[in-house]
C-alpha cells in the first residue's frame, strides 16, 4: 500500500495527524497511543503499522527453534489474572527437579534448539542453589544453547531469597550460564490495575528497575504487556511509554511482546477477555509508539497461529518459535497446539508473503528461507 492510499485511510479514521507523524518518522505521544488504542478503524490502524514495520525491518519475519520449560507451578503471588499458579501441596502443584528439567531440555536436543526458555512460579522454599544447578546443567549439556530465563519478578524474588542486590544475583546467575531475560511479569505498570490484578507482585518501576539492571550487566531481556482484563487505553499508553524511555537509555529490549488476556479457570474469569480485533490492534499501536523496538512479537501460543499469520500485516514481524512444551497460558484455557515444526512456521510466513527467517535468541540469523 502506497503512501497516497495509507494517508485516505487515515483521514477517514481521523488520524491523519498521526499519520504525518508515522511518515515523517516522529515519535508518537501518550495522547497519540491512546487515540490510536480507541480507533475502531482497524484496517487504518493495520496500515500505518504495517508501513512502519516495513520501513523499520523490511519484509524479513524471524522465528527461532526453542524450548520453553515451566520449572515449578508454585508461586507467593497468585495473581487473579494467572491460571497456572498453585499453592505448594495443591493437588495439581508440581516443582521439576533440576535432573528433570535437564532431561527435558535433553529431549529436544535432537531438534536443533538453539534456546532454551525457562519461567515458573516464585516458590517460596526453594533455595537459590537451585537456580544455579539449573543453569549450570544445562549449560554442562548443551553449552552452545542459549538460556533465557526468569521474568523481572522471578529475578526480584530470587534476590530476596539469596540475600543478594538485583545485580548480584543476576550477575551470579549469568556466571552459571543465563544468556538473557524473557519479558513477564510487568501485566500493566500501572499501580491501580497491579492491586487489583497481581497485588502480591513487583511493582511495575520495580520491574523496570530489574531490568535496567539486567541491560547494565550485559543481559538483554525482551519486554511484554497483558491487556484485555481491568485496565484503561491510558495505562496501556502509559506502559508503552516507560517502556519506551528505558529503551531509550539502555537499549538492552529484543522484542515488545503484548499479551492477550485469558480469563478461564483464573480470579477474573468473569471478564470476557479481549477479541482478536483487540488482539490486531494492540500489536499495531506497539509497533507505532515502540519505535525503539526493532522486534514486535506476535506469541501464536496465545493469540492462535492463524490469527498470528495475520498480524503480520499489523507490524509484526516475529512469530516466537517451536515451543514444544507452554503450560502457563494453556492453564488458562487457549486451545492452541504446544508445538509447531520449522516447517510449519516456514509455511505460515511465506502464506502471508513475507520472508521466513530463523534466528537465534539475539536475533542473529541462523538460516534465510528466502529460496
Amino acid at each position: 500500500m502506497d503512501s497516497t492510499q495509507i494517508e485516505t485511510l487515515a483521514v477517514r479514521a481521523g488520524l491523519d495527524a498521526i499519520w504525518s507523524r508515522v511518515a515523517e518518522g516522529r515519535r508518537l505521544s501518550a495522547a497519540d497511543a491512546v487515540a490510536l488504542l480507541e480507533t475502531d478503524d482497524l484496517l487504518a490502524l493495520g496500515a500505518l503499522a504495517d508501513f512502519a514495520r516495513s520501513r523499520a525491518v523490511g519484509d524479513d519475519v524471524f522465528f527461532i527453534a526453542n524450548r520453553h520449560i515451566n520449572h515449578t507451578n508454585v508461586c507467593r503471588n497468585r495473581c487473579l489474572f494467572c491460571a497456572f499458579s498453585h499453592d505448594d501441596g495443591d493437588a495439581d502443584a508440581f516443582t521439576l527437579s533440576v535432573d528433570e528439567v535437564v532431561e527435558k531440555a535433553r529431549e529436544t536436543l535432537t531438534g536443533g534448539i538453539t534456546e532454551i526458555h525457562i519461567v515458573g512460579g516464585e516458590h517460596p522454599d526453594l533455595p537459590f542453589e537451585y537456580y544455579l544447578d539449573m543453569m549450570r546443567g544445562l549449560k554442562e549439556l548443551a553449552p552452545d544453547v542459549h538460556i533465557q530465563a526468569f521474568t523481572a519478578s522471578e529475578i526480584a524474588h530470587l534476590a530476596n531469597v539469596a540475600g543478594l542486590s538485583v545485580e548480584g544475583t543476576l550477575l551470579a546467575l549469568k556466571e552459571a550460564g543465563l544468556g538473557s531475560l524473557p519479558g513477564g511479569g510487568a501485566e500493566v505498570f500501572s499501580g491501580r490495575v497491579r492491586e487489583l490484578i497481581c497485588e502480591r507482585k513487583i511493582s511495575g518501576q520495580e520491574w523496570l528497575d530489574v531490568m535496567r539492571a539486567a541491560h547494565g550487566v550485559g543481559l538483554k531481556s525482551n519486554a511484554t504487556m497483558l491487556y484485555g482484563h481491568v485496565e484503561t487505553p491510558a495505562e496501556l499508553a502509559d506502559h508503552m511509554v516507560r517502556l519506551r524511555d528505558l529503551q531509550d537509555d539502555t537499549g538492552g529490549f529484543n522484542a515488545f511482546i503484548p499479551l492477550s488476556f485469558q480469563p478461564a479457570h483464573t480470579g477474573l474469569s468473569d471478564l470476557p477477555g479481549p477479541t482478536g480485533f483487540d488482539d490486531l490492534k494492540m500489536l499495531a499501536v506497539g509497533r507505532l509508539v515502540l519505535d525503539n523496538f526493532l522486534h514486535v512479537k506476535a506469541f501464536w501460543i496465545n493469540v492462535g497461529l492463524k490469527l498470528a499469520q495475520v498480524s503480520l500485516a499489523f507490524g509484526v514481524n516475529d512469530l516466537d518459535g517451536t515451543v514444544v512444551e507452554e503450560k502457563i497460558s494453556h492453564a488458562a484455557g487457549v486451545d492452541t497446539g504446544q508445538e509447531l515444526t520449522r516447517d510449519e512456521l516456514v509455511r505460515v510466513i511465506r502464506g502471508a508473503g513475507r520472508t521466513p527467517v530463523e534466528r537465534d535468541t539475539l536475533y542473529n540469523v541462523v538460516r534465510r528461507y528466502d529460496d
